[in-house]
């Protein structure tokens, strides 16, 4: 197993091509694709010919330590979603390094995002060098801006944009989160 990092109760390990199976069945998951693009659980052919195919060469493409980490509970090896670290590109960002995450709904309010998250995002600042981490999610998702609090990250601004098949709640706009490496520092030693 190719260990990207390792938290309490997880290993991020990149993913292979026999991983097909579990990331469909996350991608294809109404419920963990609710907020995500357009709102539709993703199809397994697209999983198999395009989502997974660009994780793989992300490693290879990306900056260092970035990419995509299937995310594994230690104690029973279940694979729990993903937890990823790239350059900032979400719609409405301007530089930085951006935390995403995707988490099986079996393995939701356990903890598991906000361990991960936490984690990424000290990655981010020791051993990545970063200098500021960024995150946006719709302004509706609730748990997501909980976890990018849990994880030291202040909410920046609301922000509106033009989606193509827009989904339930895009009226309320999306919400850009972030960090400083001086700013999480300080978050660090008073939590």
């Amino acid at each position: 197993m190719d260990t990207y990092l390792e938290t309490g109760r997880m290993t991020l390990r990149r993913f292979t091509g026999a991983d097909a199976d579990a990331l469909a069945a996350l991608h294809g998951h109404p419920d963990v694709m609710r907020y995500i693009d357009d709102g539709r659980p993703v199809p397994r052919d697209v999983v198999e010919r395009q989502q997974l195919p660009r994780i793989l060469r992300e490693y290879d493409e990306l900056p260092d330590g970035q990419g995509c980490f299937a995310a594994v509970e230690k104690s029973s090896a279940a694979f729990l979603g993903w937890f990823s670290l790239r350059p900032a590109s979400s719609v409405g960002l301007d530089g930085g390094t951006e935390p995403g995450y995707r988490i099986l709904p079996s393995a939701w309010g356990r903890g598991h995002a906000t361990e991960g998250a936490r984690a990424l995002v000290g990655h981010a600042f020791t051993q990545l060098g970063a200098d500021r981490v960024v995150a946006t999610t719709m302004t509706v998702n609730t748990a997501s801006r909980r976890v990018m609090e849990k994880a030291g990250l202040s909410l920046v601004r609301t922000f509106f944009e033009e989606w193509p098949d827009p989904v339930e709640g895009a009226e309320h706009g999306d919400v850009e989160y972030a960090v400083t490496r001086e700013d999480w520092a300080r978050w660090r030693e008073h939590r």
